[in-house]
């Protein structure tokens, strides 16, 4: 997709719709795709199975030609190498439990699903329980693999708000039970924005690009576009202007003022790594990250949990 200009030049756009590993091809529409009818997976009580919620996937788009794009195989490795979960797996378990540590902390926007710890495999079918449900409801009884997770050994918490609960889990064999606190926190919204711009950096420097720097300039713009796509996910902004209005040439200085905007939105962006996973892994996307004529990026980033995406996330890239 080309931003049409009201003013000067400006640089392709780009539009995905939820990111990077998809396994799955699903039924597409313009630009709010999901996978068609969703996966039911049943929340799991202790030796009680209840249907609570439906997990679904979106999958990517192309901006111009709406066509599903799935992930090649190297693309699939790339997400599943950033986005790991620490904490978890680290240490040797225990006989007869399944986490070596006590307690972990995750984000309120799901970046990692819960795992049994060290190498446990092959336990069979197990049972998840959560002992405040305002905080975690109960737990999708699958993983998601598009993000590097196997359903033989995690579950996919369904997240209701911030604080602490207890999960308690065990085999229906009797072999292992165990406990562990897990403690979700709001997004740190301000870090993960500069953590995008790292991560941006990472990858114009191993492709032999000069960094990024902050772009202070249009900060404002970017975080608008998030808040803009919450409603309306379109570079087409609510009121029916072109994204690019949302930021404002300095006056003079420049011979051509070059902007691009990236969007993101869904359950496989919920997190920095995964967001710019999602943009590498599609070539118009990418072709922003690594245009040799943008020096600065701002980020924008909203978390909204009543929403149909719930993260929401906009790079706006510029030369001033």
């Amino acid at each position: 997709m080309v931003a049409a200009s009201l003013k000067q030049t400006k640089m392709t756009i780009l539009l995905s719709v939820n990111a990077a590993a998809i396994l799955i091809a699903g039924v597409l529409i313009a630009s709010a795709i999901w996978l068609n009818g969703g996966l039911d997976f049943k929340v799991v009580g202790e030796r009680s199975d209840e249907v609570d919620e439906k997990l679904t996937q979106t999958a990517m788009i192309d901006a111009e030609s709406n066509n599903e794009n799935e992930l090649t195989e190297e693309q699939k490795k790339y997400i599943t190498s950033v986005h790991t979960n620490e904490g978890m797996n680290s240490e040797p378990v225990p006989d007869g439990e399944l986490w070596a540590g006590d307690s972990i902390f995750i984000y309120q926007t799901g970046n990692v699903d819960i795992c049994v710890g060290g190498d446990l495999k092959d336990l069979g079918s197990m049972y998840w329980q959560t002992s405040n449900q305002e905080v975690i409801s109960g737990f999708y009884n699958s993983a998601r693999t598009w993000l590097g997770y196997s359903p033989d050994t995690c579950r996919t918490p369904i997240i209701k708000g911030v604080g602490k609960t207890t999960i308690t889990a065990g085999t229906y064999d009797g072999t292992r039970r165990d406990t562990i606190d897990v403690v979700v926190l709001e997004a740190p919204k301000d870090k993960w924005k500069y953590e995008v711009l790292s991560l941006v950096n990472q990858e114009r420097v191993r492709n032999g690009l000069e960094k990024l720097s902050w772009g202070e300039t249009c900060a404002s713009a970017a975080e608008v576009r998030a808040e803009e796509i919450v409603t309306v996910y379109s570079h087409t902004r609510p009121d029916g202007s072109n994204w690019d209005t949302a930021c404002i040439e300095p006056t003079g200085g420049y011979s051509t003022y070059l902007e691009g905007e990236n969007l993101v939105v869904g359950s496989s962006a919920v997190s920095p790594e995964t967001a710019v996973a999602a943009w590498m892994n599609s070539e118009k996307h990418r072709e922003n990250i690594l245009n040799p004529n943008y020096t600065k990026l701002a980020v924008g980033f909203v978390f909204s949990p009543d929403t149909q995406y719930k993260t929401h996330w906009s790079q706006y890239f510029s030369n001033f």
